[in-house]
């Protein structure tokens, strides 16, 4: 299916969200025929059932989003996007917001992490530069986007499938950013600010108190408009934010299975699953971040990670180590014998 077609027809009275709403209710569900063909084969490959655990669950998840018997990883793209944000402002960062534009250049010139996992797994790697040179709204001022500039940059987001890839991989770049989403986890779950602030770049003691009180003042100023989670993106989101949402939405609508990077591309996430419980049954957590709240996150989302190593570097890094192990699961689920194929007794 393309999103092109699903677009639902504008008019003078319909506003910009109107058009992610109606996305998020033409969600396709996954694809029963193929999943019953690949739990078919698995009962018959060379291996007592359920041995290889998780590997089995991610080939039947890849086929159900695939809506193929036999899945296949031949495409992987990593999506990277970058966008600056007003509330560095307030001191939430060590580091300056021309660092974003910095690292975008690094991608570019293949010198950052990001590049050399793509290379070594052989997967594609696109940045997306989202007006670095105009930050969103300071957040705990005004809100970070208006409505119509919040889904027109959903609507970029979802260009991250133009290439047609058969997984895809989100990350981000953008100084700041922890302290966004922070925002939003703490609009969203509530609680206490200091309960979704990490120390993201580096920040010390001093700085982790600035953000927590970034957050809280941030929440606070727009607490009457974050009953709906568009809203809640498009005041304490980010560019980046939005079009991660957009492409988780385009993925889902297309059919192409997701793997999703750490605390920051999560947010994204939430801002759909709190839209909808189901809008990331086409998702799975490529890790679980060394940032201090994700892993809270992931038990919302009801995400398990596939890989921990203390990574907390974003750029899709965690996301695409993880493709290396959906890959084994299609190798040996495409490649080993059938107990008839190899001679070898079944189970009586």
């Amino acid at each position: 299916m393309h999103l092109e077609k699903s677009r639902p027809a504008m008019n003078d009275s319909t506003r910009p969200f109107d058009d992610i709403r109606a996305l998020i209710g033409a969600m396709p569900e996954p694809d029963a025929a193929a999943l019953a063909a690949v739990r078919a084969r698995e009962a018959q490959l060379t291996k007592p059932a359920g041995s290889l655990g998780r590997l089995e669950e991610i080939t039947q998840w890849l086929a159900a989003w695939q809506g193929a018997a036999r899945p296949h990883v031949d495409a992987p793209l990593v999506a990277v996007f970058a966008g600056n944000h007003g509330v560095v402002a307030q001191g939430v960062s060590p580091f300056p917001q021309s660092v974003t534009r910095a690292m975008v250049a690094n991608f570019s010139g293949g010198g950052a992490a990001i590049n050399q996992i793509c290379k070594t797994l052989d997967i594609s790697l696109k940045v997306f530069e989202l007006a670095l040179e105009q930050p969103t709204g300071d957040i705990t001022q005004e809100p970070a986007l208006d409505e119509k500039a919040c889904a027109a940059t959903m609507a970029f987001g979802m260009e991250a499938l133009a290439s047609q890839p058969d997984l895809l991989c989100l990350g981000e770049m953008g100084i700041g950013n922890t302290t966004i989403a922070a925002a939003i986890y703490h609009a969203l779950y509530g609680g206490e600010a200091e309960d979704w602030v990490g120390r993201g770049t580096g920040v010390d003691d001093a700085g982790l108190k600035r953000k927590a009180n970034a957050v809280r003042a941030a929440v606070a100023r727009h607490c009457d408009s974050l009953s709906d989670p568009l809203e809640v993106l498009r005041r304490l989101g980010g560019r980046e934010i939005a079009a991660m949402a957009g492409a988780i939405l385009a993925a889902r609508i297309q059919r192409v299975p997701v793997l999703l990077d750490g605390f920051v591309v999560c947010s994204a996430a939430a801002v759909l699953h709190a839209l909808d419980p189901n809008a990331l049954d086409h998702c799975l957590a490529g890790h679980v971040s060394a940032e201090s709240a994700h892993a809270e996150v992931l038990r919302r989302l009801g995400k398990t990670p596939l890989v921990d190593l203390g990574m907390r570097l974003g750029e899709g890094t965690g996301a695409a180590l993880a493709v290396g192990i959906v890959r084994c699961a299609v190798a040996c689920h495409n490649g080993m014998a059938t107990f008839a194929e190899a001679g070898v007794a079944g189970k009586e």
